[in-house]
């Protein structure tokens, strides 16, 4: 049971308030952590420059999302404060200021790298530094590639303001006729179809923006007018999306709320530094009105679109290639995942270990004529994939196939859309799940006709069926033929697609029913353990960790003597490191090359970690409210010996000594990178330089050893 958070009355002297971090603060201070590495010098330049722009990418998302929902709330008046006790307006006021922080930390890193890909022979031209033939080139280029395309629409009484779709990027001019001096206002808006960056041609790699090019052929587009002033600015607009719960026809709801999306209310305005007054205001009134957060960029409008200069042809400014290792298990069994999985339980570490292995699972699943049922859930499956083709396959040669579309997956909801309607074309079962909860869990489960009766393989995984973030998101793929396990995802099946409440459940836990009390059973497992003397122990690794009733449970978990260690990459409310609430309690993130995204849950069970009869999960969820209580997750143990020492003493424990790209996040709430010292250690590094343990087949069982890495701590003897 959930323990109740502690009255002020009752806290300590010692201890601060509030007890919790802010959520959106802390969501700020990690795209702060990855804007840093654009500066870490250990990163190829053109790496560095990825950073920087998924940062700005990480900041639009934020903006309208978080930002967009707390102005809703503010607007109707919603009373609701957060777990550290700020009404919208105040994390309104704190969000803006450490915004305006980040953009002028963005441009000038910005302006950093610029100035170095410039040596290194990568250069975006300014407006002044068109000239000569490269003038002559670039309005050739203007008249016949993006003057046709470009519609410049006046602005007065008989021309209202334009729509200026979500993320869109426009110039707005200031002209005056020469012939009577008459002044007019233009608008010219960037089309999608227009890259942002044009190229130069030649050896060296030379672009200009879309925006500049407006600007500096501008006599092109107002032949007959000079320009008195002209500025670009973009915009964001509110991007979430609300079903009712009565929505008849979910496919419908969708399709409206996306086309509603794109115009949704403004949420943030961005203008080129130093824009006329007179055209600040016409923006503000046109677009934003009072609500509108307005920021002045002195530098690059969209950092997020910095991605398109990464794409250039320079291997030696990036991270060398790495290409991920096919698991040699499967090889020795001829490439026979069925026969892999069916002699032992195996786990994939994504990147390292090739998402090939899933689509070889399904595919495989799809073109053997023993195979007669495949289910499956999809969050993500990105642009093109072979998972969808894999399950097209399937259906088109008579199997019985489900697919778990998740039409609430943000920002997939359209793609996911178009996947849902080729697979029923196919004849697959499609089916869209609950209208109020996501279907969050990766699950796959195969039904083969196998020796007189049926056999069930499944795979559950950390991350999504996407092969894309597959190679570059760290993710656990876990395969088993285990009758429990196959038993229990067909309950999760029937549940989402028929809304059959699971029963009995023989190794699975899930949310909505009951991921949380199972967690804070755990936990107070260890809490029993340290009140008898023995080692209480917990590592956990995940994206995120919000919920205050876990976060109490863990505080009470530190007074009982439980040692914690919590490796979050992004958002943490948990206040770390407090005598007298959390002293017990280190957190730190890690942001480097590959996003770490699998969630993994360590329990010592009366003994110090890492050891042998450890209980060992891993699962789809995070720590967050809305994993328990709004998605369908799934929590897994792992009983496997080989998969259990590979997860545990070597995944958790190289995220735990990982000291190059790793952040100690304070009492304070302020993170504070970690010094590698004399042992440098970098995760990363170490899995793609080290096979792992589950996958290296007739190879471990020959070295009759497992290789575990070392866990030190000073202070404290670990066995």
């Amino acid at each position: 049971m959930a323990s109740t958070p502690v009255a002020n009355d009752d806290v300590p002297t010692a201890v601060p308030e509030p007890r919790y971090f802010n959520r959106e603060l802390s969501w700020l201070a990690f795209n702060r952590r990855v804007m840093e590495e654009a500066q870490n010098r250990a990163h190829p330049l053109l790496e560095r420059l990825r950073f920087l722009s998924i940062s700005g990418s990480n900041f639009d998302e934020f903006f309208m999302v978080r930002v967009a929902g707390l102005l809703g709330q503010q607007l109707q008046r919603v009373e609701a404060r957060s777990a550290d006790g700020l009404t919208p307006e105040q994390q309104l006021a704190a969000i803006i200021e450490e915004a305006a922080e980040l953009v002028d930390n963005q441009q000038a890193v910005w302006t950093e790298i610029l100035d170095e890909l410039v040596i290194a022979g990568i250069d975006v031209l300014d407006a002044e530094e068109i000239e000569g033939k490269t003038f002559e080139w670039l309005e050739s280029h203007f008249r016949d590639q993006i003057f046709p395309i470009l519609t410049p629409q006046a602005l007065d009484p008989a021309h209202p303001f334009p729509f200026i779709p979500n993320q869109g990027s426009s110039v707005i001019f200031d002209l005056v006729r020469r012939s009577d001096h008459e002044p007019i206002r233009e608008l010219v808006l960037l089309p999608p179809t227009i890259p942002r960056f044009v190229r130069l041609p030649g050896k060296s790699a030379r672009y200009v923006t879309a925006e500049t090019l407006i600007k500096r052929f501008s006599h092109l587009l107002f032949p007959g007018y000079d320009v008195q002033g002209a500025a670009a600015f973009r915009v964001l607009r509110d991007s979430d999306i609300e079903i009712e719960e009565e929505a008849e026809d979910l496919v419908m709801t969708f399709r409206s709320a996306i086309k509603r999306r794109k115009r949704g209310r403004v949420i943030r305005l961005e203008m080129e530094e130093g824009i006329a007054p007179e055209l600040e205001s016409v923006l503000l009134e046109e677009l934003g009105g009072s609500e509108a957060i307005l920021t002045e960029t002195g530098g690059f409008l969209g950092v997020g679109d910095l991605a398109a200069l990464v794409d250039a042809d320079r291997p030696d400014l990036k991270f060398q290639p790495y290409e991920p290792r096919f698991p040699e298990r499967i090889r020795e069994y001829g490439g026979d995942c069925f026969a892999a999985i069916r002699a032992k339980d195996i786990v994939v570490h994504h990147p390292y270990e090739s998402f090939d292995v899933v689509l070889a699972f399904l595919r495989q699943a799809a073109e053997d004529p023993d195979v007669v049922a495949i289910k499956q859930t999809l969050y993500r499956a990105g642009k093109q994939s072979a998972v969808i083709n894999a399950l097209i396959q399937a259906a088109e040669a008579g199997k019985s196939v489900t697919a778990v579309v998740e039409l609430k997956a943000r920002f997939d909801e359209e793609q996911n859309l178009y996947w849902a309607t080729a697979l029923e074309r196919a004849g697959v079962q499609v089916v869209y799940g609950f209208i109020d909860w996501k279907t969050h869990a990766k699950i796959s489960m195969v039904v083969r006709r196998e020796g007189g009766g049926f056999r069930t393989y499944c795979h559950l995984g950390t991350g999504n069926y996407h092969p894309i973030t597959a190679r570059i998101y760290t993710d656990l793929s876990f395969f088993t033929a285990d009758p429990r396990v196959g038993r229990d995802a067909a309950q999760i099946f029937n549940y989402v697609t028929g809304y059959v409440e699971p029963h009995g459940l023989e190794l699975l836990d899930i949310s909505p029913k009951n991921l949380r009390p199972k967690l804070m059973e755990l936990i107070d497992g260890e809490i029993a353990n340290a009140r008898e003397g023995k080692p209480g122990v917990i590592w956990a690794k995940m994206n995120s960790v919000v919920d205050p009733a876990v976060i109490e449970k863990l505080y009470e978990a530190s007074n009982a003597g439980v040692e914690i260690d919590l490796i979050i990459r992004g958002v943490c409310c948990l206040r770390p490191g407090v005598p007298g609430l959390s002293e017990r309690i280190r957190v730190k993130s890690i942001v480097g090359r590959f996003l770490e995204h699998s969630r993994i849950w360590a329990f010592g069970n009366g003994h110090e970690l890492p050891n042998d009869g450890a209980k060992v999960f891993i699962s789809s969820a995070d720590w967050m409210p809305r994993n328990f209580d709004r998605r369908v997750e799934y929590l897994l143990p792992i009983r496997n010996k080989t998969v259990h020492d590979q997860i545990l003493d070597q995944v958790m424990v190289a995220n735990l000594i990982d000291n190059e790209q790793s952040w100690e996040l304070k009492p304070d709430g302020h993170y504070v990178r970690i010094e590698p010292g004399e042992t440098p250690f970098n995760l990363h590094r170490y899995f793609m330089t080290n096979p792992s343990l589950s996958g290296r087949g007739a190879a471990l069982e020959k070295s009759h050893s497992v290789p575990k890495l070392k866990l030190k701590r000073s202070g404290k003897k670990k066995k």
